[in-house]
């Protein structure tokens, strides 16, 4: 069976795996980066950053696609003369022209990083965390005219463990998709697989993450919610305590909530450690968000965290 890959990073290279774990030939790749990097700020890229994706595909010598679009004229012609039987799509926010999608003579597939139909969109990693979601996984579906719609193939489940951050999910999934993928092109080179419409009552759809999110808002938002939203943001965006003109860092592997018996305040800062370079900090529900190894933003701020820290009086409140 003949593939051509559509992917970027560590997706790309599972993905890759996958192919050639189940003996397939990879008529071609197109990293993501090709989409709208210039030729030379690729070569910068591939020179200045270690790419596990790249190391793949010099290793098993995978002729790269030179095109800027999944839509050009030039990458269908590709499709057309190598005659591929799948295009593989995983981590590609282009959507694919009817055109372009319908070459194949199995068809196009994508890889979705979660359960579909819920949680369509770009950001599942960040929005299973956010919402409290116990499990998610990885769906592959046939591609159709819209985003995340198409009949599904296979899936697999994922468990979100408590103390999951985007990244580590993100991790999981790429392996389970690795998983997955195999699983499936060993299927569809036996037997026929027969496409199941999504149910449109169940589907879910979150867009991009509003910059705001990354500013807690301690009086509006529980503790739970607030440490859920630490862990998803992250490793994209950092998030933050305001206190006047200053900006506080946060660990997200170093907060935990804790449960409060008096009655304080929402935003109420209750207890300092300057060791530790922490604050506890009491949130909407009635209970508080303990957060060590703050940093203050800024490079050279950073060696004032502690000071920063034991200027700030208890029982204040943040902005």
């Amino acid at each position: 069976m003949k593939v051509i890959i559509l992917s970027k990073g560590k997706m790309l290279t599972n993905i890759i795996k996958a192919a050639i774990d189940t003996n397939c030939e990879i008529a071609g790749v197109v990293r993501y980066e090709r989409t709208f990097l210039t030729p030379f700020q690729l070569f910068l890229h591939d020179f200045f950053k270690t790419n596990s994706d790249v190391t793949f595909i010099k290793k098993y010598k995978i002729p790269e696609i030179n095109v800027k679009s999944a839509n050009s004229e030039d990458f269908r012609n590709f499709v057309l003369k190598s005659n591929a039987d799948i295009i593989i799509v995983g981590t590609w926010r282009e959507k694919i022209s009817k055109q372009t999608f319908s070459m194949p003579k199995i068809g196009t597939i994508n890889i979705h990083p979660s359960l579909l139909p819920r949680y369509r969109g770009p950001n599942p990693y960040i929005q299973v965390i956010k919402r409290g979601e116990k499990k998610t996984g990885v769906t592959i579906h046939l591609i159709d005219e819209n985003l995340d719609t198409g009949p599904i193939l296979m899936q697999k489940e994922i468990d979100i463990l408590p103390t999951d951050t985007g990244k580590e999910l993100r991790e999981r999934t790429y392996i389970t998709a690795r998983i997955l993928l195999k699983e499936f092109l060993e299927k569809i080179q036996k037997e026929v697989i027969i496409p199941i419409k999504q149910n449109e009552t169940r589907a879910t759809y979150y867009g991009n993450i509003d910059e705001i999110e990354k500013m807690l808002d301690f009086k509006n938002k529980s503790a739970e919610e607030l440490y859920a939203t630490i862990r998803a943001l992250h490793p994209w965006m950092p998030c933050y305590i305001t206190l006047g003109k200053n900006f506080l860092s946060i660990n997200p592997y170093k907060c935990s909530y804790i449960k409060l018996h008096e009655k304080y305040t929402p935003g109420e800062i209750i207890k300092k450690d300057i060791k530790n370079k922490s604050l506890t900090i009491v949130c909407k529900c009635g209970n508080a968000l303990k957060m060590d190894e703050l940093r203050l933003w800024g490079y050279f701020k950073r060696i004032f965290t502690k000071s920063f820290i034991n200027s700030i009086k208890l029982h204040t409140f943040t902005d």
